[in-house]
C-alpha cells in the first residue's frame, strides 16, 4: 500500500494553520433535527462496583508485555460487545482498534470479528442523515480490510456502498452558512475514509476533497495561539472556571488520531502533507507540555484541577499520535518517548482484573465528570491504536526500557 500511487492534489486552500479561529455566521452549529439518537445502552457503562484493578500487567515498552496489555482489553471488550455490534460512530472507533489489536498481536479473532459484522450488514455505512460525517465512520475498518487484502484478491463489494455515499459527498456544495464538518471529532469520522478511498481508487478526488473541507473546519475551531481544536463554535468564547479557554480532551484526541489516519494514506508528494504535518507536531507539542503528573490528561485540557479523574479516551489517541509521529520520525524520539511511556504507565492504571479499561468518559461533546469505572467501546479502540503503535516502537526501536531491541 503505497501512498504515492494517489495522484497529488493542487487546491490552493491557503495557510489554514495559521489562520486564527472565525465560525460562519451562525454561532452555533447543530446536527438536523432529523438525525436519530445515538445508541447508548450498548456502548458502555459504569458500574458501582467493576472488581479490583489489574495486577498483571507491566508497564515496560516491551514487545510481549504490550502485547498482552492489548488482549487483555481486547478478549474483555469482544466479549462484552460483539453480540451488540452496530454500524454507529462510536463502535468504529472499536473496530479500527480491533483491526489494529490483530496485526499487533496476530490474533484474527479481533479482525475477523469486525469481518463477520460487515459481511452481515453488507458492508454498508449508515445513511440516515446524510452528509453527517458520524455515519461515514465505519468506513475506515470497510477500507482498512479491503486495502490490506492482496489487490488480485480485494473485493469491490466491500466498499461500494462507501464509495457511492463519498460520491454523493464530494459532489456536494458547500453550504456558505454552516460548515460541512462543524464539529472538531468529525475530522476521525471522515477524513480517513476520504483518503483511504483515493488510495483504493487511484482518483485524487477524495483526498481534494477532504483536504479543502479540513481546512475550512480549521479555519473556523483550530486556535493556533493554543495549537488545539475548540469542540465546536459554542466554545469560541467560553471558559473554564480557572478562565482558561474549553478545550476538550477527547476531541483534540479525534483530531489527532485524524492526523495520523489522514498522515498514513496522503502521498508524500502532496503539496498540503507538509501543512498536515506542522499541524501535527504543534499539537503534539502542546499535548506533551500540558500532560499530567500521572502520565495522562483531563477531560478539560487547561483546567485539570477542576476534573478529578484523567480521561482515558483523549489520552489514549493522544499516545496513539506521539507513538506514530516517533516510529514516523516526525517527532524527536528523544523528546516524546519519556510523554508515552509516561501514559501508558497511568493507561495500565486504569485496566480492571477482568480487562475492563474504566475512567473513559461517556459519550459527550465537552469536558464532563465520571466514575472510575467508565468503560466505552471508543475510547477502548483508541487504547488498542496506542497500544499497535508502541508494540512496533517497542519491537523496531532500541529503547532505554527495551535495550535489547
Amino acid at each position: 500500500m503505497k501512498p504515492s500511487r494517489i495522484a497529488a492534489a493542487h487546491l490552493l486552500l491557503g495557510a489554514f494553520l495559521i489562520t486564527p479561529p472565525s465560525a460562519h455566521p451562525q454561532t452555533v452549529q447543530q446536527p438536523a433535527a432529523a438525525s436519530p439518537t445515538v445508541e447508548r445502552d450498548h456502548v458502555g457503562d459504569a458500574p458501582d462496583d467493576p472488581g479490583p484493578l489489574a495486577t498483571d500487567l507491566s508497564p515496560a515498552l516491551k514487545p510481549a508485555a504490550i502485547r498482552a496489555a492489548i488482549k487483555k482489553v481486547a478478549d474483555w471488550q469482544l466479549r462484552v460487545a460483539e453480540p451488540n455490534f452496530n454500524s454507529q460512530w462510536t463502535f468504529a472507533a472499536l473496530y479500527d482498534g480491533l483491526i489494529a489489536a490483530s496485526v499487533t498481536t496476530g490474533d484474527p479473532r479481533y479482525r475477523q470479528a469486525v469481518i463477520d459484522y460487515a459481511t452481515r450488514q453488507q458492508w454498508k455505512l449508515l445513511d440516515d442523515r446524510f452528509p453527517h460525517a458520524d455515519d461515514m465512520a465505519l468506513g475506515q475498518a470497510y477500507l482498512d480490510i479491503y486495502l490490506a487484502d492482496p489487490a488480485a484478491h480485494r473485493d469491490p463489494q466491500r466498499i461500494a456502498d462507501t464509495k457511492t455515499i463519498l460520491d454523493r459527498l464530494v459532489e456536494r456544495p458547500d453550504d456558505p452558512a454552516k460548515d460541512l464538518w462543524w464539529w472538531c471529532d468529525a475530522l476521525f469520522m471522515a477524513p480517513p475514509v476520504l483518503t483511504r478511498m483515493s488510495l483504493a481508487t487511484n482518483d485524487p478526488k477524495y483526498l481534494q476533497f477532504m483536504e479543502r473541507e479540513w481546512a475550512i473546519t480549521t479555519k473556523s475551531l483550530y486556535d493556533p495561539s493554543h495549537h488545539l481544536y475548540f469542540r465546536d463554535a459554542r466554545y469560541l468564547t467560553r471558559k473554564e472556571r480557572n478562565g482558561q479557554p474549553i478545550f476538550w480532551s477527547r476531541g483534540n484526541g479525534w483530531v489527532m488520531g485524524a492526523l495520523v489516519k489522514v498522515l498514513q494514506t496522503m502521498p508524500a508528494t502532496d503539496p498540503r502533507r507538509p501543512e498536515f504535518v506542522q499541524q501535527f507536531r504543534d499539537m503534539a507539542a502542546e499535548v506533551a507540555s500540558i500532560q499530567g503528573q500521572d502520565g495522562l490528561w483531563r477531560s478539560g485540557l487547561l483546567d485539570p484541577d477542576s476534573y478529578p479523574l484523567p480521561e482515558i479516551s483523549g489520552s489514549a489517541f493522544f499516545t496513539y499520535a506521539i507513538a506514530y509521529g516517533i516510529n514516523q520520525h516526525i517527532l524527536d524520539r528523544h523528546k516524546y518517548l519519556p510523554v508515552i511511556e509516561r501514559s501508558w504507565t497511568g493507561m495500565l492504571g486504569h485496566v480492571y482484573a477482568d480487562g475492563r479499561l474504566g475512567s473513559i468518559q461517556p459519550i459527550d461533546g465537552q469536558p464532563g465528570i465520571f466514575k472510575p469505572s467508565a468503560s466505552y467501546v471508543y475510547g477502548v479502540g483508541g487504547f488498542l491504536l496506542a497500544g499497535g503503535e508502541l508494540e512496533r516502537l517497542s519491537s523496531e526501536k532500541r529503547l532505554p526500557s527495551n535495550p535489547r531491541g
